[in-house]
């Protein structure tokens, strides 16, 4: 066992971290930034995300198929679109389809938007249908950790209309039981916050997932031996994830 002692502003950290409008990221920080394509090397991911989502489109066939968009985008560039949407598009358009600075999952460098290849692309709305290479991303994307994040049918938990394109990295077991129970990420620390929860990588490892707050200026963890990752939730606490492997 190692002992932690972690402070209130360490919950604006993590792969697990909520950002929309009612939950602002205020961490500020440059997250450690990797182009997944070098063919795109402006489009920045934070870099386990960034090794994942190429390992994603490699398995799904999409090379060549699907394109990186934006990933990673400063406070200024989120300003800077929020303000150009707005003049272009009108408000009830950017409130749909544009998060406020600082309420922007794209500033954490946790978060991708993807387009079919074609000619032309939207930025603020890129094309990603539910067929060919990016219905094959789409099928395999939990298990490299990835969510597709706003969807129609939860629109109403989180703001932002139904984005196809828009995909969230949280970690493989996070991203496969959110799948499991059609959850959103504004749902995920509730559900963990019921109790404890475990999910089965594969026939060697399990991941067990408990929620920790911090109802304080700190907060002691008694971390267990092994694999064990600690995320904020932005909100009021941590989730720890501990890996077992399966004997």
């Amino acid at each position: 066992m190692q002992t932690l002692i972690l402070r209130r502003e360490q919950v604006s950290a993590g792969p697990l971290i909520l950002v929309d409008a009612a939950h602002p990221w205020h961490c500020g920080l440059t997250p450690d930034l990797l182009a997944p394509d070098p063919r795109w090397p402006d489009i920045l991911l934070e870099r386990r995300a960034a090794g994942l989502l190429a390992a994603c489109i490699e398995a799904a066939g999409g090379r060549d198929g699907i394109i990186p968009v934006s990933g990673w985008r400063s406070r200024a560039q989120q300003q800077e679109i929020w303000d150009d949407t707005m003049a272009r598009e009108g408000e009830a358009f950017t409130r749909d389809y544009v998060a406020r600075p600082g309420c922007s999952e794209h500033e954490t460098g946790l978060a991708i938007d993807l387009a079919a290849a074609a000619a032309r692309i939207d930025f603020i709305r890129p094309d990603f249908p539910d067929v060919g290479v990016c219905a094959a991303f789409r099928r395999l994307a939990a298990r490299y950790g990835f969510i597709q994040r706003y969807t129609q049918h939860k629109q109403a938990c989180t703001g932002i209309a139904a984005e196809p394109w828009h995909f969230r990295y949280v970690g493989a077991p996070h991203a496969l039981l959110m799948q499991k129970y059609d959850l959103c990420l504004e749902e995920y620390s509730e559900f963990i916050r019921q109790q404890p929860r475990c999910c089965q990588l594969n026939g060697r490892r399990r991941a067990e997932i408990h929620y920790l707050p911090c109802p304080g200026e700190t907060v002691t963890v008694e971390m267990p031996d092994g694999c064990c990752q600690l995320s904020g939730d932005n909100q009021q606490g941590f989730l720890l994830t501990v890996w077992r492997d399966l004997r």
